[in-house]
């Protein structure tokens, strides 16, 4: 993520067309209102400037998986639209089959354009639907780092149509901070992966081995790591077939001099459920047929210590399973520790904002990504597609805020 790219701050909006790529896939209600609207709150602040500088604003997004060109009662943004209106104070009318009209507003108003996946094209990427999109658009303005590593229309052929492209506020900031804690640390840098499944963050521990000064793992993915020790787990959810990868990462970390943080003691159920009877357990002491759904007191208190001196932290995932009471107290330990370290501290993925919001800690970190699956991508080394293309965009854009 080297090569530059154009921010929204940087260009001239008064009596321009922008057209703005947000993340707004965000849950509904059983009744079709938003359940959550912290990805519409998130992106305020470019829709803002973009209104009040005059600009005209037309906002996209996708909504679930809707099969191109049939989008049901379920797929439609009408409840964001709404939603968006309440919190801006203002009309935010909702655009249907805008593919093949002028879909953008009077200058200093703003509309909500249909669910983008309901184009023919979208998911392709095709660039002729992006050249027919483009001439109703004069600034294009990607703040959708939740959906950053989709290659769709909307997300990269648009941008390279359009005559600018730029990133928004929210997209660039997260960029700034992933950049600062893994392009160019402060150092001690600790990373925190936790999980169900070694398999799904492989990629994710292989490459911060090479880069962590300390590397904390939880969750079901420590439990392949202690099984790699050779301790028996019980009925813990583990992968055998991928204890020679975990063996792999822990012994990058000690070529390296790196610190590999894993339970000392955990906390074991006779069964999986918030009733189920529980016991503290050394990690070599599992009973047979019970299984490890938190890390343990001594384990929590060494949470602290060890984060006291970072100077970076990532954090992504839960130490245990923190939606049952009984195994909650790993994760708000983890939660609390990085809170209170001074080091600069940057979270993402569903289950950790869920955490986040449960144990009341957003306010004590420097940067709460919006992405899921983006922020594991770029953690994994990864291009994003989305940002290529804006990077792509603007490479003789010398005048381009002339």
């Amino acid at each position: 993520m080297n090569a530059p790219f154009l921010r929204l701050a940087d260009l001239e909006l008064g009596g321009r067309r922008v057209f703005m790529r947000a993340d707004f896939n965000v849950p509904l209600t059983e009744t079709g209102e938003v359940a959550d609207d912290s990805r519409i709150r998130a992106t305020l602040p470019g829709i803002r400037d973009c209104l009040v500088r005059g600009a005209s604003l037309a906002i996209a997004s996708h909504l679930g998986r809707p099969t191109e060109g049939h989008l049901g009662p379920r797929d439609s943004l009408a409840p964001v639209a709404r939603c968006l209106a309440e919190l801006l104070g203002r009309p935010v009318p909702l655009v249907k089959n805008w593919r093949d009209r002028d879909f953008a507003p009077p200058f200093g108003q703003v509309v909500m354009l249909e669910n983008c996946r309901g184009n023919p094209g979208e998911k392709a990427d095709d660039p002729a639907l992006a050249d027919r999109l483009a001439r109703h658009i004069d600034i294009y303005v990607n703040d959708a780092f939740g959906t950053a590593h989709r290659k769709e229309c909307t997300l990269s052929a648009l941008a390279l149509a359009a005559p600018l492209a730029c990133a928004g506020p929210l997209l660039a900031a997260e960029l700034d901070a992933l950049g600062r804690a893994l392009a160019a640390p402060q150092r001690p840098l600790a990373a925190i992966v936790g999980g169900s499944k070694v398999s799904t963050k492989l990629a994710v521990l292989e490459r911060l081995a090479e880069q962590v000064d300390l590397l904390i793992v939880g969750g079901g993915i420590a439990n392949t790591f202690i099984a790699a020790r050779g301790h028996d787990v019980g009925a813990s959810l583990f992968e055998p077939e991928l204890l020679c990868s975990a063996r792999r990462v822990s012994e990058r970390l000690a070529q390296r001099g790196a610190q590999l943080w894993l339970p000392t003691d955990v906390v074991c159920a006779d069964r999986f459920g918030a009733d189920a009877e529980t016991r503290v357990c050394a990690i070599d002491s599992v009973p047979d047929g019970w299984m490890i759904l938190d890390v343990g007191p001594d384990s929590r208190a060494a949470l602290t210590p060890a984060l006291a001196d970072c100077g970076t932290i990532v954090w992504n995932g839960p130490l245990g399973v923190f939606e049952l009471a009984p195994f909650a107290a790993g994760t708000r330990a983890l939660a609390a520790a990085i809170a209170a370290s001074p080091a600069f501290s940057i979270a993402g993925g569903g289950d950790t904002l869920a955490a986040i919001a449960s144990f009341a800690v957003a306010d004590d970190l420097d940067m709460i990504s919006t992405g899921g699956g983006a922020f594991l991508e770029f953690l994994e080394g990864r291009t994003l597609p989305a940002i290529v293309a804006l990077q792509d965009a603007n490479r003789d854009c010398a005048c381009a805020t002339e």
